[in-house]
This record gives C-alpha cells, structure tokens and sequence, in this order.
C-alpha cells in the first residue's frame, strides 16, 4: 500500500496528467476510481465541500489535497 489514494475518474484529464507527473517522479499511488465506487465519491464530497472534484488526494496520515502540483505532492511526502 502506498502513502497516497488518488480518487479519480476516467474522463478526467487533470488526473491523467497529475498520475503522468507522478509517474516520471516515481511516486507511487493507489488509485480509486470514484464512479466505480460511491463510498469513494461519498468521501470526495466531504473533502471538497459536498462536490466530488477530482483528483483529490489522500495520504496515509488522514489529510488530503485537491487537485495538487506535483511540487506540493513531493513536500507532503517529504513530511510522512
């Protein structure tokens, strides 16, 4: 398991260029695919104000970022 969960979902294209900066990074994610799963969606709302705005990201320590730079991601994990 990775330190972060990335929600998202298929048509998104600020997720599939957020997951290829993070790729070419090297940093490792577990992806959740929100309109797969309602609990995810449920969960995306209630980071974001009631709206599912993806990407929305998790890290192991509980707190979360919506729609991160790369920059941001890697100081996060720095931290963890």
């Amino acid at each position: 398991m990775s330190q972060i969960t990335m929600y998202t979902t298929p048509w998104c294209g600020y997720c599939r260029a957020l997951k290829d900066q993070m790729k070419r990074a090297g940093i490792a994610w577990d992806e959740v695919n929100i309109e797969e799963v309602p609990e995810a969606a449920a969960k995306v709302a209630q980071i974001n104000g009631g709206n599912q705005v993806v990407p929305t990201l998790v890290y192991s320590d509980g707190t979360s970022m919506t729609n991160p730079k790369l920059k941001q991601i890697q100081e996060k994990l720095a931290t963890l």
